[in-house]
């Protein structure tokens, strides 16, 4: 479990995709207001602090870039220094090629390392990196990936987006939601990003899960310590090269927390809608098969709640 020395507690919860707002198993792609790209807040500290760890702990699992990929690398380092140092002014300072992070980190721009991984240094996201291929479409030709939610690197790196995508209910090859995917890259602006977000259903609040789906839940009953999983996700069509800036800011909240949200009847009422149109396949990949009534019950718990503090998302 998380050090809470190390990091802000949570107060309140950000995102809450699982209220109907964005259904499982869609793609729901929106427009991006660049604005809104990369996500900083209270744990940002934690988060990098984290992301050195992984990186020392699971060098090969948490980065791979083909060799190829230099001139892409630089432009994402350079698109997120920018953006930040713009954004984020109190947070980030910069002096010549070093990049000051509240104060208390450092991060060299020319130190003599995947530019990648000096990127991925300075947020809290993870970073991805697709290329099309004449023959294979649009592949995963570098990542650093820090905090997957139950995938491996190692496994997806080099593939294509339907292999990837292979284990996912309705997305493998030949499906129509495969078939959308491709257009949906191929047609990508760089003058319009986009974003979506995906959930799932933790045991603990860990930032590394790389175990195959649905291995996370373990056999266990829902209770109060289970944790909410949310992942914000942009793609930037990269102006000079042409390739695909896939980010997932990853979002850890305890389910109980759901009782202090302002709206919460609601939030439950979509939550509970949308476990109940899911089907038996698409349960099992969200590791839920077979808890989806307790989920419910507890869900119906806390909309019951009396105790809320009037803080919301």
């Amino acid at each position: 479990m998380r050090d809470k020395a190390q990091r802000a507690d949570a107060v309140q919860i950000r995102h809450t995709p699982y209220d109907g707002s964005h259904p499982p198993f869609r793609i729901n792609l929106q427009p991006l207001d660049l604005v809104d790209w990369i996500e900083v807040d209270e744990n940002l500290d934690y988060y990098l602090a984290e992301k050195q760890r992984l990186m020392t702990l699971h060098a090969a699992k948490t980065f791979s870039a083909e060799p190829e990929t230099t001139a892409v690398q630089n432009e994402v380092l350079q698109l997120i220094v920018r953006h930040v140092h713009r954004r984020f002014s109190d947070v980030y300072k910069r002096d010549g090629n070093v990049v000051h992070i509240n104060d208390n980190r450092s991060i060299d721009l020319e130190a003599d390392v995947p530019k990648l991984l000096l990127a991925a240094q300075l947020v809290q996201e993870d970073l991805l990196v697709l290329h099309r291929d004449h023959r294979d479409g649009w592949r995963l030709v570098a990542g650093s990936l820090c905090f997957p939610s139950s995938w491996s690197l190692r496994e997806k790196f080099g593939r294509p987006m339907e292999e990837i995508h292979k284990p996912v209910p309705g997305f493998g090859k030949g499906t129509r939601n495969a078939g959308m995917i491709s257009r949906i890259f191929d047609n990508l602006r760089v003058e319009q990003p986009v974003w979506r977000m995906n959930w799932s259903i933790y045991p603990d609040d860990q930032l590394f899960h790389d175990a195959h789906t649905g291995d996370h839940v373990m056999a266990r009953d829902i209770d109060a310590s289970e944790f909410l999983r949310v992942e914000y996700q942009t793609l930037r069509k990269l102006p000079q090269t042409g390739d695909i800036l896939f980010t997932v800011r990853i979002h850890i909240d305890p389910l109980s927390l759901l009782e202090r949200h302002s709206d919460r009847k609601s939030v439950c009422a979509g939550f509970i809608d949308a476990l109940q149109a899911m089907s038996t396949d698409q349960l099992a990949y969200k590791g839920l098969a077979g808890r989806r009534s307790k989920l419910i019950d507890r869900l119906r718990e806390i909309a019951d709640a009396e105790f809320s503090t009037g803080t919301g998302s």
